[in-house]
């Protein structure tokens, strides 16, 4: 069995990101002079059994590296980064035939450390050698909770480490063009995603939600690594449930269906849009009335972008719509502007979530970050949030009438700041009624 192989090294090409990246380990290092930063890439988490999920690194990492294979670690020490590597094995070992994770019989081919540092374009060892790194004298950084054998070769220090996690998270809420790049062509094929969905609208009649997850799930990951987080194909009532990812329902003529659906690209970079889209391909007057109340509060909340202008204030702009429509429909105990004081925000009753979140390698982007910086900090140019307000009147509400119990709206897009002001990066997928009809009746004919 082990002899009689060719064997052979690749050529592989520069990776795009590698001088993006270099420059993202340089601010870092110069962040923490004289200290050794440890960032790993994680390992295979078991799914069932002997079955493991298929591997997605830790976001810092790949930030930092461009790598994306298991069990890496990035090491930033005076200004110099190695990346210590699990390289693939060769034909005269057992791991090659037998090991169900790293033979390369079993899980394919994994690159070799030349060829890593071809394509990084930083220094690779093998990764049997990072724990003697690991044990030189010298203060060290841990981003914890990714490899637990790091965790357990360096001794923790929950202030620094804690500190370090937050650098690494706010580092990446001004997006560099690259990464703009990235989050576009990550809505680009999201957009084409949901058109799938929409051409297969008679299998959807038939199969409902799954076959929406199921069809978008194919684009993702014909044009990207995977889904940026699960689909959440909400059918009538299911659209009232915030995070509904059964999507196990049918799909009713008569009802709205929610779809809150983001590609991940290969650069791992996820998008994260949501349309809600009547199933007959038309809304009726109570679905257009919601709707339109929705999409004005998100339009609201799009013109509040820009720098300088507080993180928070495409919520309360989005919110002062919402509370104003819910009013005007007779609704609120208490008066629109009573409404929305700090003491009472008695419409939450129906829109029960923020409305925008940071957007980048993760799609809760940054969730490290000092709070002071985000969520209650300004706006700068290159940050990406998404703008997503809802209304949601569940099923047995007897505060409504029973014409709009079981109805749930979700309008989201993925906006980028500015230098003036903002950009929509999902603006290809439509969310005005006339548009949605239009484009769903495109789709079907």
């Amino acid at each position: 069995m082990r002899t009689g192989w060719g064997d052979r090294e690749l050529d592989l090409p520069a990776h795009p990101v590698a001088p993006w990246a270099a420059a993202r380990r340089a601010r870092l290092a110069e962040m923490f002079p004289g200290e050794r930063l440890v960032v790993p890439a994680g390992t295979f988490k078991v799914r069932s059994n002997d079955t493991d999920y298929r591997f997605r690194p830790e976001t810092a990492h790949t930030y930092l590296s461009g790598n994306q294979t298991t069990d890496a670690v990035l090491v930033v020490e005076d200004g110099e980064s190695t990346l210590y590597a699990r390289p693939r094995s060769s034909r005269d070992t057992d791991e090659f035939f037998r090991d169900r994770q790293y033979g390369e019989l079993w899980a394919g081919r994994r690159p070799s450390l030349r060829e890593m540092e071809a394509s990084l374009g930083l220094p690779c060892r093998h990764i049997d050698e990072l724990p003697e790194r690991l044990r030189a004298s010298g203060k060290t950084r841990v981003l914890r909770g990714a490899d637990a054998a790091v965790d357990r070769a360096v001794a923790g220090d929950d202030v620094r480490d804690e500190d370090f996690a937050r650098v690494l998270s706010e580092m990446r809420l001004v997006k560099d063009s690259w990464e703009l790049e990235q989050l576009q062509e990550a809505c680009d094929v999201t957009t084409l995603g949901f058109a799938d969905s929409v051409r297969e609208w008679d299998n959807v009649l038939k199969y409902g939600e799954r076959w929406i997850e199921g069809t978008f799930f194919r684009r993702a990951r014909a044009m990207g690594n995977d889904i940026g987080y699960d689909s959440i194909v909400g059918g009538g009532r299911h659209a009232t449930t915030l995070h509904w990812i059964d999507n196990s329902g049918p799909i009713t003529p008569g009802d709205l269906v929610l779809l809150d659906m983001g590609v991940e690209a290969s650069t791992l970079y996820t998008a994260d849009v949501t349309r809600t889209i009547p199933v007959d391909g038309t809304f009726s007057p109570v679905q257009r009335e919601l709707y339109t109340l929705v999409l004005t509060a998100q339009q609201a909340g799009i013109d509040a972008v820009r720098p300088g202008a507080p993180f928070l204030a495409a919520h309360q702009a989005a919110m002062h719509v919402i509370a104003h429509g819910l009013e005007d429909m007779g609704l609120l105990p208490v008066s629109a502007e009573e409404a929305l004081s700090p003491d009472s925000k008695v419409y939450a009753r129906w829109t029960l979530h923020g409305t925008s979140h940071m957007l980048g390698m993760d799609v809760h982007d940054c969730a490290r970050a000092s709070t002071d910086i985000y969520p209650k900090g300004d706006l700068e140019a290159g940050m990406v949030l998404t703008v997503e307000p809802g209304l949601y009147f569940q099923e047995d509400d007897l505060l409504v009438p029973e014409e709009l119990r079981g109805i749930g709206i979700r309008i989201e897009d993925d906006i980028v700041v500015t230098e003036n002001g903002a950009r929509n990066l999902s603006e290809a997928l439509p969310r005005d009624i006339t548009d949605i009809e239009e484009w769903m009746a495109a789709l079907r004919a």
